[in-house]
């Protein structure tokens, strides 16, 4: 996450101001506010998950309808043998598609698992050397 963002789901100075405004101006925008720094991080988990139920089940229904459509004849033979031949084209794409998602997915986990390890690892070696406290804050070079 990009943590340089202005308005993001933490006690910022930006998103303390918005929530003491949303509040003198109109109290459910101030408790909207609230809810947002408090539930931020796991809305976009929720989000990330909700969409990923509802696109499984939209690709359940556009199977089946291809299935339909699949059986239906026009009566044209040629017209009905190219319609299923890029049907067929069709779903090797989004099946490629699907396991390319699937592959950048496992990617993107694999890189923050790293990015968490090396920060770990860092903090661990300045703990162990005697470096800055937690709570010093980062460095400004």
């Amino acid at each position: 996450m990009n943590q340089s963002a202005l308005i993001r789901p933490d006690w910022t100075p930006a998103t303390i101001a918005l929530m003491v405004l949303g509040f003198v101006v109109f109290w459910p925008l101030g408790l909207a506010m609230l809810a947002y720094i408090l539930f931020g991080e796991k809305l976009r988990a929720f989000k990330r998950d909700a969409n990923g139920s509802v696109d499984r089940m939209c690709a359940g229904f556009r199977r089946n309808h291809r299935q339909h459509w699949a059986h239906h004849r026009t009566g044209n033979v040629a017209f009905d043998d190219w319609r299923e031949a890029e049907l067929a084209r069709l779903d090797e794409e989004r099946r490629k598609l699907d396991e390319m998602r699937e592959e950048f997915d496992a990617y993107v986990r694999e890189l923050r698992r790293a990015k968490d390890q090396e920060e770990f690892d860092r903090f661990m070696r300045e703990r162990k050397n005697g470096g800055p406290s937690p709570s010093a804050g980062p460095e400004t070079n």
